[in-house]
């Protein structure tokens, strides 16, 4: 798996990477923001469209080659209809587990089997190209930041960055600069859906479904 050929959810989980502190950010929405980019993958390949707000495979044979992304698609298939924020939180640690699992194949991560309690088998992850995630996040920054025009920007690294600021990470923005980026972020939407109007009603779904589900593990986190 080249760089270059990394998945939306390959790569926003790579972004979430604190390399200073060696851990990744903003667990308790992870699985949200993962599911979310794997989402707006699909529609943006075609193969998941919007049909009256319900999220539906156009084709029941088509794939992708990415074990991540035709995980989730065979998951669409086989389930009841939904909408699309039902999808980015539905069962979505099924997605990250996936995510971690290629990432791992692939040599960006290392996976370390730990016993919890001294008892129960698990497994931590530890970050292996650190060079790369960093430059990967410096990207981002520039994207965001502007200093990249928005129509040289893929439609992959549009939502990367539209993804990742509604998550809040922290390793692309602070808290206290996300206000000012809100101009940008709407730019970068309506790149994130060039090839295809109907992407544009997709894209901000899956958005406003993230930002629902960061506030919800704010609030239950507070409680």
């Amino acid at each position: 798996m080249p760089n270059g050929s990394l998945s939306l959810p390959a790569r926003l989980y790579l972004l979430a990477w604190d390399t200073r502190r060696t851990e990744v950010t903003g667990t308790a929405q992870l699985p949200h923001l993962i599911r979310a980019g794997a989402l707006t993958e699909l529609a943006q390949r075609g193969l998941l469209v919007d049909e009256d707000g319900i999220a539906t495979p156009v084709d029941m044979d088509a794939s992708t080659g990415d074990a991540v992304l035709d995980g989730l698609l065979e998951l669409v298939r086989e389930s009841r209809p939904r909408r699309w924020r039902i999808w980015v939180t539905l069962r979505a640690r099924i997605t990250l587990d996936a995510v971690r699992e290629q990432l791992t194949a692939a040599g960006y991560l290392r996976a370390e089997q730990k016993r919890a309690l001294g008892i129960f088998p698990t497994v931590k992850y530890a970050l292996e190209r650190v060079a790369v995630v960093e430059a990967l996040q410096d990207e981002a920054r520039q994207v965001l930041e502007g200093s990249v025009p928005a129509g040289e920007v893929s439609d992959r690294d549009a939502a990367a960055v539209v993804l990742a600021a509604a998550a809040e990470l922290r390793t692309l923005v602070s808290r206290k600069d996300r206000g000012r980026h809100e101009a940008r972020i709407e730019e970068l939407t309506e790149r994130s859906s060039a090839a295809a109007p109907a992407l544009r009603g997709i894209v901000g779904e899956v958005r406003a479904a993230m930002i629902a589900a960061v506030v919800a593990t704010s609030v239950a986190g507070s409680g």
